[in-house]
């Protein structure tokens, strides 16, 4: 019962962990009418807690798996109940910087549940599990329009206490409701690191995620003043339709996971790219509000799906360190997040348009594709490679003249010699002496004609015992019909034959 309880309840964790997070900037306007906060401080103040929130995903995802989710989340909501009571109580523009810094705990917690949640779920789950705990963030558009409408009746620093409240409630959720006996992974956290910062998916599965996550947030924090100022619209009809947006992203990212447990998740994340390019390319020309419209929609609907099948990606590819890992991709994600906004501000206040950063997020978004592509025929090959190594049976690779030019470890172990000392010499250096020219003269005959050859035959291993093998050589053609490699597979059956080969 325990074990089936801990989606909702972390998924309701990351719910109010996204709410504290966001807190300040949510409430900034009536903030700003007691405090005094200079207006070229206002992006530090913002993003501060976007940075640290960032950076903490790391430890808190790796400490979810040596001490487990329960202990995580109830640590990371009593931490939380003091700089939430610390801005209650602000007065000064350092007092909010203090507490802010502290804020970046609940935007961390993202990390705890993607590593904890899959040791519940079969791997065909995992991309649906993790998209459904994604939606978690959901709980930044709640304090978005939640707290101000609050704050109007009681003030923003009762407000901010209501969330006092909250987090006692849900730190005794997690001592009653968490899963005490959850598998715990205690392998130091540098030799995790060392074990996959090599690994180049883990930095292209971040620079996905710094795309898909950091387009969400920087359209949910742009779209507000830009349709006010560009298009007229009256705030209530920009808030409505940045909340669109943002619930769109939001319940597509357990869909964007269903689709990954399903299909190629490599493939759908090539059209998720492919979708980000065309509306960004479609945005840098700031069209009317319908194709406006359009574009931010299919951003919204990239971002959502692509979130989804990055969380499948993690745990399919990083198993045994995902905890690791998943603080680092989910780390680069918040940066993505934090930067964004940032470049599109700086590029308006120089610029006064919006265009070449429409452009660099199209830019940005085309290279992954060609990544994507590029990690898809990677895999391909990979799988073909461990085909080849793994196999019990010899395989021998020649070029059309007939100098080895490749072996697998199997070929190795059934005659004796290494890769090293066949590479380049002829497959004669394996004849036994027994079959005639005659014999190889009709083989060579069959080849070229048929395009294989099978049949037993005596060959002398490195040590010149001699074995009787069952060969099969194909010739392998390119498009236009010109042989390009000629490929042998062989078996040792000398116990296995009553010795009938051909021997001349």
């Amino acid at each position: 019962m325990i074990k089936k309880l801990q989606l909702p309840l972390q998924t309701m964790n990351l719910v109010l962990g996204f709410m504290v997070w966001v807190i300040i900037s949510a409430l900034l306007p009536f903030i700003r009418e007691d405090i005094a906060i200079p207006a070229d401080r206002l992006a530090i103040l913002t993003a501060i807690p976007v940075v640290l929130g960032s950076v903490l995903r790391i430890p808190l995802g790796y400490y979810a798996n040596v001490v487990g989710a329960r202990i995580v989340f109830i640590s990371s909501f009593i931490l939380l109940l003091f700089p939430v009571y610390f801005i209650s109580s602000a007065s000064s523009f350092s007092h909010l910087i203090i507490g802010g810094l502290f804020l970046g705990i609940g935007g961390a917690v993202f990390s705890v549940g993607v590593t904890s949640l899959p040791k519940y779920y079969a791997k065909e789950k995992l991309g649906l599990v993790n998209g459904i705990y994604g939606m978690g963030n959901i709980g930044t558009a709640i304090t978005t329009f939640a707290a101000p409408v609050i704050a109007t009746g009681i003030g923003w620093s009762k407000t901010v206490q209501l969330y006092l409240i909250l987090l006692l409630i849900f730190a005794l959720f997690n001592v009653f409701l968490g899963d005490r006996k959850e598998i715990k992974v205690k392998t130091p956290v540098m030799e995790q690191i060392k074990g996959v910062y090599k690994n180049e998916k883990l930095w292209f599965f971040s620079l996905f995620y710094f795309i898909t996550f950091g387009s969400f947030v920087a359209f949910t924090v742009y779209l507000p003043n830009f349709l006010v100022s560009h298009f007229e619209l009256a705030k209530v009809d920009a808030g409505m339709r940045t909340a669109g947006f943002i619930v769109i992203a939001t319940f597509l990212r357990p869909v964007g996971g269903w689709l990954a447990d399903r299909f190629k998740p490599l493939f759908l994340l090539m059209g998720v790219f492919l979708g980000l390019t065309a509306a960004a390319i479609l945005l840098a020309f700031s069209p009317s509000i319908g194709l406006y419209t359009a574009g931010c929609l299919t951003i919204a609907v990239g971002a959502g799906l692509g979130n989804g099948v990055i969380f499948k990606l993690v745990p399919l590819y990083f198993n045994k360190q995902a905890g690791i890992v998943n603080g680092i991709v989910s780390m680069m994600g918040g940066l993505g997040g934090f930067f964004p906004p940032l470049m599109l501000s700086f590029i308006h206040s120089v610029t006064g348009q919006y265009s070449i950063g429409f452009m660099a997020l199209s830019q940005v978004a085309l290279a992954s594709f060609v990544v994507v592509v590029w990690m898809y025929y990677q895999d391909k090959l990979a799988v073909q490679s461990e085909v080849f190594n793994s196999t019990g049976q010899g395989i021998l690779v020649t070029d059309p003249g007939g100098r080895i030019s490749a072996v697998n470890p199997a070929f190795t172990k059934l005659t004796g010699y290494s890769e090293e000392e066949v590479l380049g010499k002829n497959p004669s250096v394996l004849k036994s002496g027994r079959q005639s020219p005659a014999f190889y003269r009709a083989m060579w005959s069959e080849i070229m004609e048929r395009g294989s050859w099978q049949g037993e035959i005596w060959n002398r291993r490195k040590n010149g015992e001699e074995y009787l093998e069952l060969l099969t050589i194909n010739a392998v053609r390119d498009e236009s019909g010109d042989i390009i490699h000629y490929v042998g597979t062989f078996s040792d059956i000398t116990y296995h034959s009553s010795g009938n080969a051909s021997s001349g």
